[in-house]
């Protein structure tokens, strides 16, 4: 079988019309379950917006919006339209931001993306994502298992043992960040270990460039991208064309000129926006702070959602290290605490091959307990180990600039 589902094939006369069917299904659904859209609706006439021209009328709620909304009204913002008794788990992303999950295999819905890279039921999934706090391990996990795959739950780190249990249980499938990945195969290099059962990835939570999927390729392995957030599970995946992701049956997605909510040209480069059908957590005109583009045509691989050219940078300067996002907010805060600190700037770069974060800043009187401590402080406030860099005053440019991102996804 080629395609997960006949979904994926039919034209996309009849999936548009089969989206703008349901989509006033869903704000009435949301509007009469949540305490959010039940006040942001209020004035709607939900059972007009059956256009992507009359959904482009609503207001964006964004990401960036979510920390605030949930402190207001905890735990979800008001925003789930299922009570907490009929949840399956709560994550905590970095922020804080809590992510309901509900109840129902792959809920959210990643075998799709797993079947287009050729998971099929029996292949042993080695999947390094996260099992704590965040959902990706769990998403993986849910998806693994409606398509019959057993799932070894290595989760992150201990590349050692990870590298020994390769070996051992000779896992045909990897799920996981692409760097990891690569720090998996380089380790066995090192430890005279054979894993060579790994076939076949689906990788997600940072870019892949086209070096690294090189490498990847090189070894044996056949790497595919999912894009997906911890609110939306996932938006689209790629397929063995490698033409572009092509978006999630079950999605409606929009591209849109950063900083508003208006819709942009096919291939001009946008925020992108998604409207799920999700009746646990339903999110409209959600606005993840990506950038990407829709492509034009059908993919070569016969799916006939749309594509888009996958993930392009962030539209504000929240930034993904190593699968965690870092926000701006983190950085602020940060400095406000080492109060030497006048101008700082977070440089995200992988001139090592690897994901690296080094907070340069303006000191007038630098020291090594201060390095100490900003480091420290650096691990507090992001979840991840970063370096330190002191400048001299005046040295830092008045831009604005909180996050700077220099990886090369080329």
């Amino acid at each position: 079988m080629t395609y997960y589902d006949s979904l994926e094939t039919r034209s996309p006369a009849e999936r548009e019309a089969w989206l703008m069917a349901r989509l006033p299904q869903q704000l009435a659904l949301a509007r009469r379950k949540s305490a959010y859209w039940r006040q942001r609706l209020a004035d709607v006439a939900v059972n007009s917006i059956a256009s992507r021209a009359a959904l482009a009328t609503l207001p964006l709620i964004r990401k960036s919006e979510l920390g605030e909304l949930q402190c207001a009204a905890p735990p979800f913002g008001g925003l789930t339209a299922t009570p907490m008794g009929g949840l399956s788990r709560v994550f905590a992303s970095p922020g804080p931001i809590y992510d309901p999950e509900g109840r129902g295999q792959d809920w959210w819905r990643f075998a799709r993306a797993l079947f287009a890279a050729g998971f099929r039921a029996g292949d042993l999934v080695h999947n390094t994502f996260s099992y704590h706090f965040t959902p990706a391990g769990f998403m993986l996990e849910g998806a693994a298992h409606k398509l019959g795959c057993p799932v070894f739950p290595a989760g992150v780190g201990q590349t050692d043992m990870q590298v020994q249990a390769i070996a051992h249980l000779k896992p045909a499938a990897y799920v996981g960040t692409p760097s990891f990945l690569r720090i998996i195969l380089e380790k066995a290099d090192e430890l005279g270990a054979d894993v060579s059962s790994l076939r076949k990835a689906v990788v997600s939570g940072e870019a892949l460039p086209v070096t690294l999927r090189k490498l990847l390729s090189d070894r044996g392995v056949v790497v595919r991208q999912a894009y997906a957030s911890a609110d939306l599970g996932l938006i689209a995946y790629e397929t063995p064309s490698e033409g572009g992701l092509v978006v999630e049956e079950d999605v409606l997605l929009e591209i849109v000129r950063p900083g508003t909510g208006d819709p942009v040209a096919e291939g001009e480069v946008g925020e992108v926006v998604v409207t799920s059908f999700n009746a646990d957590y339903p999110l409209i005109r959600f606005a993840t702070g990506d950038l990407s583009a829709l492509l034009p045509g059908i993919s070569p691989c016969g799916r006939t959602n749309v594509r888009i050219r996958g993930w392009l940078g962030r539209a504000d300067q929240t930034t993904k290290v190593k699968g965690m996002f870092v926000h701006p907010s983190q950085v602020a805060a940060l400095v406000a605490r080492h109060g030497e600190i006048g101008r700082a700037r977070l440089v995200v770069d992988d001139a090592s091959g690897h994901d690296r974060m080094t907070l340069h800043c303006e000191v007038a009187d630098p020291s090594a307990a201060l390095q100490a401590a900003v480091v420290a402080s650096m691990r507090e406030f992001t979840k991840l180990r970063g370096e330190v860099a002191f400048l001299p005053a005046g040295t830092l440019a008045n831009d604005g600039t909180v996050i700077e991102d220099r990886r090369s996804y080329a």
